[in-house]
């Protein structure tokens, strides 16, 4: 299509190598829906029937008698992300394409069954609108602003009926950050939303091999260069996940026995402001990160680093050409990198998804609707203002609501079975008060008695729960403060309450942003 956009960059979100798969169909007669998301493009076998009729490379479903009507399919993301355009390839189907196709998308946490994802209560998000399709043809459909969202799931509609070859979501991978705390993760995987922006050269293998998932099965499923008749070497550029401290390189020239480098070389570049579709030339300042080293033909070369290297970017020299099957770059993200990550992620998560995440951190839903509304954010600065402004700006009853979400100082919060749908949020929103009132558990006998009292004799006076940011604070400070506090008149504690109350979701926020 003529202004179908620019996809060199863009992972396929739906791909069966990222993990992709249907998980709800309504009808696969002729051929199963699951086709559509495998890598490899599709072929045609004439005369190969099975009991169903002729073999098809896709999802086929049989012929629609009764109208209107149509076919669909639902597909969980290998990676949730942004889709930018999809590709509906009706390749080989010459008499049996849809007529029209639309693409809707959904967030939904956890790990749905197909009975809550065909639930009403699923909201889902026009990507590409009912757009009629060539048979036979590759079609690439554009996702509009709005459509552009994180998302977990698609559902494909085809209109009447017919079959669809490969099903591609192009788009940039949005990791949830937490996905990277207190773990070594590998920031170049595409899973994570590295993406291999640039290379010299790809003639026998294609750059986005290089940190696919999964090992590579066979030569072809690695990145390789054409033989070098000139002075130099071949080269390929990695932008990471984000900017991190990388402690190990993974170098496998596995499948490569007569065509691996002679050697290869590492070198990083911190440039933060450059997006996933910048030019890498306007990279200047590349810093050593591995010498020209010595590698060896079908090996899995581990090389670690005495100092860990700081790094947005990551080159890789083949020296001086052939094939590598995969390159992984151990590490965790850098505070500022951690940062940036994370915000990214709550700008771009559906208004469901984000307002989810911020409950966990303050139970109004008002203040959540509020803050939700403000997106896109950019920094943790602007979002912990933002959250500070709209709470001010809320009723008394809906502060109420917040303080209810909190269990009793000294309570541990009740444990209900979470939904099988449950987003982190969920198990968060249970966390964060057995973590900030840690020192409760170590107090005495006596303290946690006197809290327990004085607890029952605030709830008489005021009709609500103690609030108090307990992180960093001690048993004896917190008991000291709520006796303090029982001699305030209603008005001014209730201020109070709500002041503590900003402090906690402050806190929940910065380390919902940071990590820590």
């Amino acid at each position: 299509m003529a202004d179908a956009p620019d996809l060199t960059n863009l992972v396929d979100l739906a791909g069966a190598r990222l993990g992709g798969s249907v998980v709800a169909v309504n009808d696969e007669f002729f051929a199963f829906a699951e086709r559509m998301l495998l890598p490899e493009p599709p072929i045609v076998r004439p005369g190969v029937f099975t009991e169903r009729g002729q073999w098809t490379d896709g999802w086929e479903t049989r012929r629609r008698r009764v109208l209107p009507g149509a076919d669909w399919a639902v597909v969980r993301l290998g990676v949730p992300g942004i889709v930018h355009a999809i590709t509906v390839d009706t390749t080989h189907f010459t008499g049996n394409a849809p007529e029209a196709v639309e693409i809707q998308g959904a967030t939904v946490g956890g790990y749905p069954a197909p009975e809550e994802l065909l639930d009403e209560s699923v909201q889902w998000v026009t990507l590409v609108p009912r757009t009629p399709v060539n048979a036979d043809s590759v079609n690439v459909l554009p996702v509009e602003g709005p459509g552009q969202i994180r998302i977990t799931h698609l559902r494909l509609t085809i209109h009447p009926d017919g079959g669809v070859a490969r099903l591609r979501a192009h788009g940039q991978v949005v990791p949830d950050p937490r996905l990277l705390d207190r773990v070594t993760s590998d920031l170049a995987a595409a899973y994570l939303g590295g993406v291999v922006v640039a290379a010299s050269d790809m003639h026998y293998g294609d750059r986005h091999n290089l940190n696919a998932s999964g090992e590579a099965r066979v030569m072809g499923e690695g990145w390789e260069t054409r033989r070098r008749r000139t002075p130099g070497y071949d080269w390929a550029v990695i932008r990471l996940a984000t900017t991190g401290r990388v402690v190990r390189a993974e170098v496998d020239t596995r499948h490569f026995r007569g065509n691996a480098p002679r050697a290869v070389a590492l070198w990083a570049a911190n440039a933060p402001e450059l997006s996933f579709s910048d030019d890498v030339s306007a990279i200047t300042e590349w810093r050593p990160m591995l010498p020209p080293t010595r590698t060896q033909p079908n090996t899995r070369h581990l090389f670690d680093l005495e100092v860990p290297v700081e790094a947005t970017h990551v080159r890789v020299d083949a020296i001086p050409d052939g094939g590598l099957a995969r390159l992984r770059l151990l590490g965790a993200p850098t505070e500022p990198g951690r940062e940036s990550l994370a915000m990214r992620w709550l700008d771009a998560l559906s208004p469901g998804a984000a307002k989810e995440e911020l409950l966990a951190c303050c139970g109004s839903e008002d203040w959540a609707d509020a803050v939700v509304a403000r997106r896109p954010f950019g920094t943790l600065d602007e979002l912990l203002a933002v959250a500070e402004q709209e709470w001010w700006q809320l009723t008394e009853a809906a502060w109420l609501e917040a303080f209810t979400a909190h269990p009793r100082i000294g309570e541990r919060p009740a444990v209900a079975s979470a939904p099988p749908t449950s987003a982190r949020a969920t198990v968060v929103g249970l966390d964060a008060p057995r973590r900030e009132q840690a020192a409760l558990e170590s107090a005495s006998a006596e303290v946690r008695a006197a809290m327990a009292e004085g607890n029952a004799a605030y709830e008489e006076r005021f009709g609500y729960i103690f609030l108090i940011r307990a992180a960093g604070r001690s048993a004896e400070e917190m008991l000291s403060l709520l006796r303090e506090r029982l001699e305030n008149d209603p008005d001014r504690e209730l201020r109070v309450a709500a002041g503590q109350q900003a402090e906690i979701t402050a806190m929940r926020l910065h380390r919902l942003i940071t990590g820590s």
